[in-house]
């Protein structure tokens, strides 16, 4: 019942997963939904033993040594299936003569080490009476009497060694089967704490699950409110998305178009550069010319001086002379077409602003988003009264679950369930002490024969006289053996009690750890359990019978314990999607649906948006009619690249002046350096100016030229990219709105798929996280029954079982050595060897009856 109202508990948690496959998913912006809330769990399904453990892993050497072979889980199914004893001779099948035969060479070990324990528990005490019978006719040692023999000191001093060395053993066992003893005790005493978290633990896997359901009911808000935050956004979303994809066309023809009036302002101002530096360049051309013809005049006139006649000037003169011609301009300006008329025209398409009207084609364009809110209220309310149902629908839902009843009753069952765990707990810890009392008492037995044996030997050592005969040994000795002798006859009485409760825990203990423990740890245990039509001959699945009423379903033990080991949701655990269709409890799909519909519904016209109108296409046209391709380029460019005299006037300053220094000092050297400064003059007032007008002239002239070259091509193309952007909007953009309204629609679908994973992973991995189960079985199996029972009874067993096969040389060593303790009734007395007696014994020296000599056999 508690499991099914448990399973019913986690119908809630699915109450809001769906089923929408959009067929195209763009990755919409990631929802935070926070952490599920979960507190943690303080059992912790984990058992150090301590320094006891070592023992532990003895023991389990010591099982794996009598039982090396693997669990036998094909041989534990077939015995489970297989029917003994429902018909006569039934043992006598092949079939189960056959797994019999297989159990007993599994069982081996134990079965020939149980053997063995039964051969000492029978023979053991039948060996005692008959060494008591034989002893009581004064054999067997019974009679006090003992022979000398040379090496009896050596016999003496082996016999106490050996009997010491096995009393220490069996001192071990006995320490090792108490600590054992005593930490059952310890562990049981303590199990309380341990029973309290686990019930701790459910009590808050229960009180926890409404909260985390009530979390996941709660983050839809979440999913609602970035819906409408985006629907209340749907300029910014969808407007912006349909204006980036038809910008992709719009912004590249407003863009030429606003370079096309850029280009416009820069001819005009390059078409009047042109104009004016033309002129500049004529006039001041025409001005050096008539400078450097006056300089030319007045040099000649120097050099027709007669100072130039003296040898010493004549040839400097007449070089100077020859250079005159070099002084003339070399650019003609004068011959070059005016551009007045392109001009003219450029100025009267300027009197359009075009780029104002590509701006208003632009403002146009970026005013799509707020088309698109306006042309789309109606639609949105619709969209948000669809999702505000939704919100309405979980919350009838919830309410329709009785969700605080469920809990009411499982918490009543886990109530109940601890109560009696706790009423009934002092009585287990009652019982324990009777089992610690009577292993106690068990330990006290072998205690007893080892206080025996330890005071035997310390009496027998310390009172040991060896210059005394046998028949004059001391009190102290004697007393050593006859110590020696109780102890071995409370073996005789006790061995055998030891070795029954030995046989039955290390058959049971040994079985238990091999067949449970260690197969519950590798988890083949569980799949015994999970055996198809093992537990229920028509069931498959156990589990699943038992849970769904549907054996096929695959519900594995094993399953379900690495899932809850995990601590993973108990809808994945327990694969509850099998007994609860979450997805057909509240299918969100359909609510997605209408609004998909309703979001392919809207219409959105963007015609009114004019990106250039046919002022500014004309104005277009004008610009390319303009004229300026008309221009001789070759004319300008040609006079462009000369220079502006023939000679550069500083080189020829600077050489007319070094030549004048060749001349004799005098007028005629003044006069040529003052020619020489002149000329640097002109060149600085004159021609430095004419080549910044050139300089400004051909970038003028080579930025029209660039401009005109197919100009009339690069305006149809602008035209033509706009009017084409243009019919995108008028008579396409219903595609693009379609294309990106279905973007838009499977991103709002997405915030919902979101929320779903979310659900579904929330409720696979956190919500309701069975780890308190998986911990309950750990406690229950690996900790109680395994690492506190099992443990601990098979090492009580393995030092008791240790110290009772330890019993039997103590007893041997410690009959033979009490012969040399014990004060002996008679002795074999000696002459010495000078007499010639040659060790015979003579009576009447002594007057002491020695049945020896009248008898030819040694009494032992």
């Amino acid at each position: 019942m508690a499991v099914e109202l448990c399973l019913l508990l986690l119908l809630f948690c699915g109450s809001t997963i769906s089923e929408v496959q959009p067929i195209y998913k763009p990755p919409p912006g990631t929802l935070d939904f926070g952490f599920v809330p979960a507190k943690t769990y303080d059992t912790g399904a984990y058992h150090e033993p301590g320094a006891i453990g070592i023992l532990f892993k003895i023991v389990h050497a010591f099982l794996y040594l009598v039982q090396p072979n693997t669990f036998p889980q094909d041989l534990i199914r077939k015995l489970a299936q297989q029917q003994f004893g429902n018909t006569q001779g039934d043992y006598q099948k092949p079939e189960n003569v056959v797994l019999t035969l297989q159990a007993i060479y599994y069982e081996i070990g134990f079965i020939v080490s149980a053997a063995l324990g039964l051969l000492f528990i029978l023979l053991l005490p039948l060996v005692g009476l008959c060494f008591c019978m034989c002893r009581c006719c004064d054999n067997c040692g019974g009679e006090m009497h003992q022979r000398q023999k040379k090496n009896a000191d050596c016999q003496r001093s082996c016999f106490a060694t050996f009997l010491f060395v096995a009393s220490l053993i069996i001192s071990v066992g006995v320490l090792c089967a108490y600590a054992a003893n005593q930490h059952l005790t310890n562990q049981v005493r303590g199990a309380k704490k341990l029973v309290n978290s686990n019930f701790k633990d459910l009590k808050i896997f229960l009180n926890d699950t409404p909260a985390q359901i009530d979390y996941l009911v709660n983050q839809y808000n979440t999913t609602k409110d970035k819906a409408l935050s985006d629907l209340n956004n749907v300029g910014p979303v969808l407007g912006s998305r349909v204006q980036e994809q038809l910008g992709k066309e719009v912004r590249p023809a407003l863009d030429a178009a606003l370079t096309m009036a850029g280009a416009i302002r820069e001819t005009k101002e390059a078409l009047e550069n042109v104009s004016v530096s033309v002129e500049v360049l004529q006039e001041g051309t025409e001005r050096l010319h008539a400078n450097l013809t006056d300089v030319k005049m007045h040099l000649s006139n120097t050099l027709n001086d007669s100072a130039c006649n003296a040898a010493q000037a004549a040839s400097t003169c007449n070089i100077i002379r020859n250079s005159l011609a070099q002084l003339n301009i070399n650019a003609n300006f004068s011959g070059l077409p005016g551009v007045s008329s392109q001009l003219a025209k450029i100025n009267d398409v300027l009197k359009i602003d075009l780029s104002s009207l590509v701006q208003k084609g632009y403002a146009a364009f970026n005013d799509t988003p707020d088309l698109v809110v306006n042309q789309t209220r109606n639609i949105l309310s619709d969209i948000k009264s669809v999702l505000e149902s939704i919100g309405s629908n979980i919350t009838t839902f919830t309410r329709a679950l009785p969700v605080q009843k469920i809990l009411a009753d499982l918490m009543v069952h886990l109530t109940q369930s601890e109560a009696y765990v706790q009423d009934y707990f002092p009585l287990v810890e009652q019982y324990d002490f009777y089992r610690w009392l009577g292993c106690l008492i068990l330990c006290c037995m072998l205690v007893l024969i080892l206080v025996f044996y330890y005071l035997g030997l310390l009496c027998g050592t310390c009172g040991y006289d060896k210059h005394a005969s046998p028949t004059t040994r001391g009190c102290i000795s004697n007393t050593g053996g006859n110590f020696l002798m109780a102890g071995v006859g409370f073996s005789f009485l006790f061995s055998w009690v030891l070795m029954i409760v030995v046989v039955l825990t290390f058959v049971t203990g040994g079985n238990v750890e091999k067949l449970v423990c260690e197969p519950f740890e590798d988890k083949n245990l569980f799949k015994v359990l999970d055996t198809p039509y093992l537990l229920n001959k028509h069931w498959k699945n156990y589990l699943a019978g038992i849970i769904f009423k549907n054996p096929n379903v695959n519900l594995t033990f094993e399953k379900v314990y690495s899932d809850c080991k995990e601590n993973k949701g108990i809808y994945t655990s327990l694969h509850l999607e099998y007994l609860f269709n979450v997805n057909e409890l509240l299918n969100i799909s359909m609510h997605t649906e209408d609004v998909a519909l309703k979001i392919e519904h809207i219409q959105i016209n963007l015609s009114k948006i004019i990106l250039l109108d046919e002022i500014g296409k004309e104005n277009l046209l004008n610009f390319s009619s303009s004229g300026i391709d008309g221009i001789d380029f070759s004319a300008y460019l040609t006079e462009i690249n000369k220079s502006v005299t023939k000679v550069d006037l500083l080189s020829f300053a600077n050489d007319l002046e070094a030549r004048a220094d060749q001349l004799p000092k005098g007028a005629l050297e003044n006069a040529l350096k003052g020619h020489a400064n002149n000329i640097r003059m002109i060149h600085n007032q004159q021609v430095v100016p004419l080549e910044q007008a050139m300089s400004t002239l051909n970038q003028s002239i080579r930025l029209l030229k660039r401009t005109s070259s197919e100009l009339m091509v690069k305006v149809k193309n602008v035209i033509s990219a706009v009017n084409a952007a243009q019919d995108l909007i008028n008579n396409n953009a219903s595609q693009v709105i379609v294309q990106e309204t279905k973007k838009y629609m499977d991103t709002i679908i997405g915030y919902f798929e979101q929320y779903t994973e979310w659900v579904k992973e929330s409720i696979s991995m956190e919500v309701a996280a069975c780890k308190p189960i998986a911990n309950v079985i750990d406690t229950a199996v690996d900790i109680f029954l395994c690492s506190y029972i099992a443990d601990s009874v098979n090492t009580f067993w393995f030092g008791l079982g240790g110290s009772s096969m330890f019993l039997i040389p103590a007893i041997i060593f410690a009959v033979k050595l009490s012969k040399y303790y014990r004060r002996m009734d008679t002795e074999d007395v000696y002459d010495d060897m000078e007499n010639g007696n040659n060790g015979y014994h003579k009576e009447h020296l002594y007057g002491i009856h020695n049945p020896v000599f009248t008898s030819s056999v040694e009494q032992w």
